[in-house]
C-alpha cells in the first residue's frame, strides 16, 4: 500500500492516476474540501485529514508500506513544507515503511535565504538522509502542467509575459514523467538512497519557452519581459501593506532571479537509472493542448 500526500495536487493526483492503472493499492491523503471524486472513481482509497495534526497523520499511514510526499506548501510553509514532513518521516521510521520518496526541489541546496520553501525542503532532506529509511529525493525543476494555463492563455491572446533574464535556464519536467520516477523509486535498485535532479530533456531558456507556444499554437508570440527590478518594487510595495505576504513572495523572486536546469549528464543518468526517455516541454504541451 502506498500513501501519496497532496493527492489532489498537480504531481499527487498523476501519482494515485498511475499507481491505480497498475491496480496498485494507494490511499489517497486528501482534504476534505478537496476535489477528490476523480481518485475516488479510480478505485484509490480515500484519507481525508489535515497534515497539520499528528493523529490524522498516524490514521492515514496504518497499513502503508510506501509513502510519497507530493505536497506543497498551500501558503503555510512551517507547517506543511517542513513539519509534516518531519511528522511523516518520524511516523515512517517508527512504523517500519519500506521507502520514502519525497519531492523537494532543484537548487535546494544552494542557501536561499529569501527562499522559505527551499529551506525548509533543505532541512527536511537531510532530517530524512539521517532518519535511517530508505530514501529517494527528487529534486525537480518547473513542473510542466504549471506552464498550461500560461499556454491556454497565449493561445487567446498571443501574448507572453516574461519577468527578468530571458535568457535564464531551466529544465521543465514533464509532470507525468515525474509522477512515474516516484512511483518507481520503490522498486529501482539504483534509486535507493540517492538523490536526483529531476528535468526535462531540453535546457531552455527562458525565452525558449513563448517560442514553443507559438510552435504548438501556429501563432508568433509577443514577449513582455519587465526586468526583475519591477518586480522587486511590487514587493516592496505589498510589504508595507502585509509583511508576511512580502516574505512568502521570497521563494518567487528566487525562482524568477536564478537558473534551475539539469546538465545532460544528469538527465543521461536518470534515463539510465529508470529505463526511461524523458518528455519533452513542446511534447508534453502538444499532449495536452495540441
Amino acid at each position: 500500500m502506498f500513501l501519496v500526500t497532496g493527492a489532489t495536487g498537480s504531481l499527487g493526483r498523476r501519482v494515485v492516476r498511475q499507481l491505480r492503472e497498475e491496480e496498485t493499492p494507494v490511499r489517497a491523503y486528501v482534504r476534505l474540501f478537496s476535489d477528490y471524486k476523480e481518485l475516488e472513481h479510480r478505485g484509490a482509497d480515500i484519507f481525508i485529514g489535515d497534515l497539520r495534526r499528528d493523529k490524522d497523520i498516524e490514521k492515514a499511514g496504518e497499513g502503508v508500506q510506501y509513502i510519497i510526499s507530493a505536497h506543497g506548501s498551500g501558503g503555510d510553509t512551517e507547517a506543511l513544507d517542513y513539519r509534516a514532513n518531519i511528522e511523516l518521516i518520524d511516523w515512517a521510521k517508527k512504523n517500519g515503511v519500506k521507502h520514502f520518496v519525497y519531492t523537494s526541489v532543484l537548487g535546494v541546496d544552494r542557501g536561499y535565504e529569501d527562499a522559505p520553501v527551499f529551506k525548509a525542503k533543505w532541512e527536511v532532506e537531510k532530517y530524512l538522509q539521517a532518519s535511517g529509511l530508505n530514501y529517494t529525493i527528487l529534486r525537480p525543476s518547473g513542473f510542466a502542467n504549471n506552464l498550461l494555463p500560461l499556454a491556454e492563455r497565449f493561445r487567446e491572446t498571443g501574448i507572453y509575459l516574461l519577468i527578468g533574464d530571458p535568457q535564464n535556464r531551466s529544465s521543465i519536467v514533464s509532470t507525468d514523467d515525474l509522477a512515474k520516477i516516484a512511483i518507481d523509486s520503490v522498486k529501482v535498485e539504483g534509486a535507493k538512497n540517492k538523490i536526483f535532479p529531476v528535468g526535462g530533456p531540453e535546457m531552455l531558456t527562458r525565452e525558449d519557452i513563448p517560442q514553443i507556444f507559438g510552435r504548438v499554437f501556429n501563432q508568433e508570440p509577443l514577449i513582455i519581459n519587465p526586468p526583475l527590478f519591477v518586480f522587486d518594487g511590487l514587493r516592496a510595495g505589498l510589504g508595507l501593506f502585509n509583511p508576511q505576504a512580502q516574505k512568502s513572495f521570497g521563494t518567487l523572486r528566487t525562482l524568477l532571479a536564478n537558473e534551475f536546469f539539469c546538465t545532460p549528464d544528469e538527465i543521461a543518468n536518470l534515463e539510465a537509472v529508470y529505463n526511461m526517455k524523458m518528455e519533452s516541454l513542446e511534447g508534453f504541451l502538444r499532449r495536452y493542448l495540441g
